[in-house]
């Protein structure tokens, strides 16, 4: 998930108008990868095009409104990446495999349950703030049955 980070700095960086250009970006980075991967996280990042003003595309992220994930996304993300959930309060903790804390936060950030009032992402960690408290065993249930 280090690469993944690398993309979305380069994507707010730089003009990226191909997966060609993003690939050899990474490259430029220090990290090897191949148009299958870039393809890939591309999806998984849901990067779209958006016109640059020259009559050309180029690499962003969707603005927050735009956004429409999938119960599959997920259940997807959850299944790749989440190893553990537990909580106190109102709080939600979920653990994760190294690096993939944010990808799963932005994916529930974005899912927009009304019990979810915000993440805080990590490395591997995740904090759900649940409102009302009540609630926390539904969104427990919810994440296991993904699981």
């Amino acid at each position: 998930m280090h690469r993944q980070i690398k993309v979305k700095e380069l994507v707010e960086r730089l003009v990226i108008r191909t997966q060609d250009e993003l690939a050899e970006a990474l490259r430029g980075e220090g990290i090897d990868v191949t148009q299958a991967t870039v393809s890939r996280d591309i999806k998984e990042m849901l990067l779209v095009k958006v016109p640059t003003g020259d009559g050309g595309h180029r690499y962003a992220f969707p603005s927050e409104n735009s956004i429409t994930i999938s119960v599959g996304r997920l259940e997807k993300t959850f299944q790749d990446s989440v190893l553990s959930i537990n909580s106190s309060g109102n709080i939600v903790v979920l653990r994760t495999l190294p690096g993939t804390a944010q990808a799963v936060a932005y994916v529930l950030d974005n899912i927009r349950w009304t019990e979810i009032i915000g993440t805080v992402a990590g490395d591997d960690t995740i904090f759900i703030v649940v409102k009302p408290e009540k609630d926390v065993p539904k969104v427990v249930e919810r994440f296991e049955s993904m699981m």
